[in-house]
């Protein structure tokens, strides 16, 4: 392991946000002494994103909470925070980046963790008032006054995309007693990251709490009336969906740009190690901007806080010349109502599925098997599997999928030394 003193120029990290603040906080804990500056292009310190769609939208949560880390913690670690600050450019010849202000700050490491942004809608009428999408703090005030306003007037709210932030802003605004149709153009909700059986129970999930779901949706445009104000979404069948709010969920985009421009390797996000390193030597990228090269050349980018978390771990132990790969399972949350999903590991390719539990109490499990190889458990209220799903995947033991449906049978009795 390299000595960490051996770094001693300063540190320029881009992005104020869970990976940004993660890297510069392993660096003082690896025992970086020199300048570490973070660069946020916001006008907030570090917040927390995952409450945006759920508790602060419904108004359930004030600012103060939703302070990821203080100006005055970070000062105590001796980090400088710029707020409102862009970075325009790299030069990784000079090594420094330009910042919107014409001037410079010079890196010995520099740290991409400039995040995502949402993807916006192709379609005639998308620049309508009242067309949102959901990323940053600012996003999600724009949509609570505008929840408010369809409050106030009674009129309905519109979500294009069945995926996780849309039928999250869903349930919140049901639960502000608003009428809501949500808009997916696939067959199924969340049919990417979901076996079939779980689809169609958060389907009735929402079907139950007033949502109505339109699969197979095909928009063809946004409506707005003569103040230029949203006023509904056009299917493509003709029909018209009203609408006073409509809320943009159809994925994200890497915020690559930057390291395009800087010649650095990129292919939907910027291209990563295991160790969080790029194609340069003195850059590394981390959480929602990254994309991971696996073994077998293939590419996997993550939109989680636990990924950025440890990408970012990651990121520090490169920068301090050490090998810290990041290899556990992966795992996420999504709250809806009161149910709070929690799955591990990745189920892209899994063919047959288990159900461990009773899907009507509302309690259970569903895990994703590719042959007899388990590759992901999605939980719901059920968080004593979660955490025991995780130890199953970080160990590599598959329970066979008659063990995983059955309740009766010990899971952890497979788990090395448990036998």
């Amino acid at each position: 392991m390299s000595d960490t003193t051996s770094l001693q120029g300063p540190i320029v990290i881009i992005g104020a946000g869970q990976a940004g603040v993660q890297t510069a906080e392993s660096l003082r804990a690896g025992g970086f002494t020199g300048p570490i500056t973070m660069l946020g292009d916001e006008p907030y310190g570090p917040y927390h994103r995952p409450p945006l769609s759920k508790a602060w939208l419904a108004g359930e949560m004030d600012a103060a909470q939703l302070v990821m880390r203080a100006p005055e913690m970070l000062a105590r670690k001796n980090i400088t925070l710029r707020t409102d600050t862009t970075v325009v450019a790299i030069d990784r010849t000079a090594r420094h980046v330009q910042l919107a202000d014409g001037s410079t700050l010079s890196y010995a490491g520099l740290v991409l963790a400039t995040g995502s942004t949402p993807r916006a809608l192709p379609l005639p009428g998308a620049q309508a008032q009242g067309v949102l999408a959901l990323r940053s703090r600012d996003d999600a005030s724009a949509i609570s006054e505008r929840l408010a306003l369809c409050q106030a007037q009674q009129l309905p709210v519109v979500v294009i995309g069945g995926g996780f932030i849309g039928l999250e802003v869903a349930a919140t605004a049901r639960k502000k007693g608003l009428a809501v149709t949500v808009l997916e153009a696939a067959p199924r909700l969340l049919g990417r990251v979901l076996a079939p059986v779980l689809s169609d129970w958060y389907a009735e999930l929402h079907r139950s709490h007033g949502v109505q779901l339109l699969l197979g949706a095909q928009v063809a445009a946004v409506e707005a009336d003569a103040q230029g104000q949203v006023s509904g979404v056009r299917l493509a069948d003709g029909s018209l969906v009203p609408a006073g709010l409509v809320v943009v969920g159809i994925g994200v985009l890497a915020n690559d740009q930057l390291a395009v421009a800087a010649g650095l390797e990129c292919e939907r996000g910027i291209v990563v190690d295991a160790c969080s390193r790029t194609s340069d030597p003195a850059i590394v990228a981390a959480g929602d901007c990254a994309v991971r090269r696996l073994p077998d050349g293939s590419l996997l980018r993550l939109e989680s806080v636990q990924n950025a978390t440890e990408q970012a771990k990651s990121a520090a132990a490169a920068l301090l010349g050490q090998e810290r790969p990041f290899t556990a399972t992966p795992w996420f949350w999504s709250d809806q109502y009161d149910k709070k999903l929690q799955m591990a590991g990745l189920s892209t390719g899994a063919d047959q599925w288990a159900v461990r539990g009773d899907l009507n109490s509302g309690s259970f499990s569903v895990y994703h098997f590719q042959g007899e190889r388990l590759l992901a458990v999605d939980s719901v209220n059920a968080s004593k599997d979660h955490l025991q799903a995780r130890k199953l995947l970080d160990a590599g033991v598959s329970p066979t999928p008659a063990q995983a449906a059955d309740p009766a049978f010990d899971l952890s009795s497979l788990l090395p030394g448990k036998a």
